[in-house]
């Protein structure tokens, strides 16, 4: 008998720990009296079988008390033991997986901008030449006798600007060399010789156009200016650009356009086509020096000049 009782007390036990899973927390229980189902015997029924002279042990009524105290182990243990987690009839506490399969991120197409299209509210804004109120004899005036940087030492002259001051076409080269040094005049030597004949293979004459020079005095041994020789005229050249307003530049050789453009791109990549300066039309060509050394070159900066003079005959 007491081996039955306790066979159903395990399973009571087993039924708490498994309403707990269920949810329900911190309680306690309290047995009837127990009456196993398989034997069913009550005193008065074991009376009527035992002899007179037999004392019957008195069945007592068993109510036991079970309290069930949980803590952190003891909830842990009893999951492990009884695995209440597989079974069919409670949900997974975790019903994600543990290494989700990832979709691949979905491209999303932007819309194109078209600059083209999408004018500004006042129209289309370009940069144009800032506008001058000075003259070209108040810009010599300021220049003087120019001891600004180091090439002053060496000259003989300050060679300026000639031309046509109300020019549609401008010629801008590096800086005077011997000749030019000495008569004051820029492109006077043989350079200046070819440049003549470019000039007149566009239609016009010298005198129709402005020619000038980045720097106004002759380097050493026709040296290349240095960076901070050219920053120092190359301001004069600008206030010049300004008070004539040509519609286009022809920038004359490597270092002439790369201190016009304040780029660092060779004049190989840069010739041919129209660059922008403030709103100004400039065709970067080969130097004539450099066609004097090399007359090869001389039927690209032909093609050059084509399109400078077919924009301005559009003009």
């Amino acid at each position: 008998m007491q081996n039955e009782i306790s066979t159903l007390l395990a399973d009571i036990k087993e039924q708490v720990l498994y309403f707990q899973e269920l949810g329900a927390e911190n309680f306690s229980v309290d047995l009837p009296e127990v009456q196993s189902s398989k034997f069913k015997v009550q005193q008065e029924k074991l009376e009527r079988f035992a002899p007179p002279d037999f004392n019957l042990p008195t069945i007592e009524s068993a109510k036991p008390k079970i309290s069930i105290v949980e803590n952190s182990s003891t909830r842990q243990s009893l999951l492990e033991s009884t695995k209440l987690s597989r079974l069919p009839t409670l949900p997974k506490r975790n019903s994600y997986p543990t290494n989700p399969i990832k979709e691949p991120a979905r491209e999303l197409e932007m819309p194109k901008i078209i600059t083209e299209e999408m004018p500004t509210l006042f129209g289309e804004i370009t940069q144009t030449l800032p506008e001058s109120t000075e003259t070209i004899e108040e810009i010599r005036l300021d220049i003087g006798d120019c001891i600004r940087c180091p090439l002053h030492q060496g000259r003989t002259k300050i060679v300026h600007s000639t031309g046509n001051l109300k020019a549609d076409l401008m010629f801008v080269g590096e800086a005077p060399g011997a000749n030019e040094d000495a008569e004051g005049v820029p492109f006077v030597g043989r350079a200046g010789q070819l440049l003549n004949k470019i000039i007149e293979s566009i239609g016009l004459k010298r005198e129709d156009v402005l020619v000038g020079n980045v720097n106004r005095c002759r380097p050493p041994n026709n040296r290349t200016p240095t960076q901070a020789e050219a920053n120092v005229c190359k301001q004069f050249l600008l206030r010049e650009i300004a008070v004539v307003r040509p519609k286009v530049i022809v920038v004359l050789g490597n270092t002439a356009t790369q201190n016009l453009l304040e780029t660092k791109v060779g004049i190989t990549k840069l010739r041919g086509e129209f660059q922008d300066y403030f709103g100004v039309k400039v065709m970067p060509t080969f130097h004539p020096a450099y066609l004097l050394r090399d007359p090869s070159k001389k039927r690209e900066t032909w093609e050059d000049m084509k399109k400078v003079r077919d924009f301005i005959n559009a003009i």
